[in-house]
């Protein structure tokens, strides 16, 4: 059976697969081009980023690519509406807004006519997207890296949320390979969302390090915490980790840049997500991750990464008790 495409507001890509905007220089414009040139949705984690960072990646992926591109930008980062401004003026073809809920962002990108895909994790929120003019919405679940809404798996979320909006569901959190997207398609979603998966990709440029904790990690290692940002999340058991959730003052933040909107100083999480992407280091790093993480077991490019997923997606839909034929589409307003 043929995977569908994905079709969000105006925009069409040939896969239903949307790369995770992994935030603080994990969703580079280097893995964003190599997805969007597989015909998936290439993000841009634009949060850790300086606007003119940011500027610069998406001109880069923007002379790399034809594809469709998009950049996450966290709600609950203090720059999160100039950050958005600065992706639509480099025309990018989605943004993708998450770890909170903006209102304004729905305004301001129908001024721009350009889609918002919103991370939501209850009908209530995807309702509501939708009333405001949400192009799709992403349902996360509880298995997924960084922060989070739910304690509910993603597959438990999904058919009351397909149910209850006529715009296109994106299941995200904790998926790794082809079956995942098989089963997501056949409750009803018009696309899957992959982080870690394309973390584990050589086009990402995180430092090795980072890889290789993930590739050697045990599922035992897997903590949840309560991030700075005041909202849960999956992350690797390293010292600076134990160090948050034993309380210690010594990794207090004491010299705040004023990142985010609300933050608790427990520890300054974007100096810690810097040492985890950028410098690999297991002491003073935070890894976040989506728990699917141990069944990856190597780091391969991009172009073979999409054609398993493809090939696994395709062996999943054909079997014959699987979904019947477009069982995965979902209604788009005209």
């Amino acid at each position: 059976m043929k995977v569908p495409t994905l079709k969000f507001g105006n925009k069409l890509v040939d896969t239903p697969i949307v790369q995770g905007g992994m935030a603080v220089k994990v969703s580079t414009s280097e893995l964003a081009v190599a997805v969007a040139e597989q015909g998936g949705v290439g993000i841009i984690g634009g949060t850790g980023l300086s606007m003119e960072e940011l500027r610069q990646q998406v001109r880069e992926a923007r002379d790399a690519t034809r594809g469709l591109l998009g950049v996450n930008i966290m709600v609950a980062a203090r720059e999160f509406k100039e950050a958005v401004m600065v992706a639509l003026k480099e025309k990018v073809d989605v943004i993708v807004a998450g770890a909170g809920f903006s209102r304004d962002v729905f305004t301001i990108c129908r001024e721009w006519k350009t889609p918002v895909m919103t991370m939501v994790s209850s009908v209530k929120v995807a309702r509501l997207a939708e009333r405001l003019g949400a192009a799709a919405v992403i349902v996360e679940g509880c298995d997924a890296g960084g922060h989070l809404g739910t304690e509910e798996k993603t597959a438990a979320l999904m058919p009351a949320i397909c149910e209850a909006v006529s715009i296109p569901v994106i299941a995200a959190g904790g998926f790794a390979d082809g079956e995942d997207i098989g089963r997501m398609l056949e409750l009803g979603a018009a696309g899957v969302q992959l982080g870690t998966r394309f973390l584990l990709s050589e086009e990402c440029t995180v430092h090795k390090n980072f890889k290789n904790l993930l590739l050697n990690a045990k599922a035992s290692d897997l903590v949840r915490i309560i991030s700075p940002v005041g909202l849960p999340a999956n992350a690797i058991n390293t010292p600076l980790v134990q160090k948050h959730l034993a309380g210690d003052p010594v990794i207090r933040s004491t010299d705040c840049n004023r990142c985010l909107k609300h933050c608790n100083h427990s520890f300054c999480i974007l100096k810690a997500l810097l040492a985890a992407s950028q410098d690999g280091d297991y002491e003073r790093g935070l890894f976040f991750t989506g728990k699917r993480y141990t069944d990856i077991k190597s780091v391969e490019p991009v172009k073979k990464i999409f054609a398993d997923l493809l090939q696994g997606a395709r062996d999943y839909l054909s079997q014959p008790s699987g979904p019947v034929p477009g069982a995965g589409s979902q209604p788009t307003p005209g």
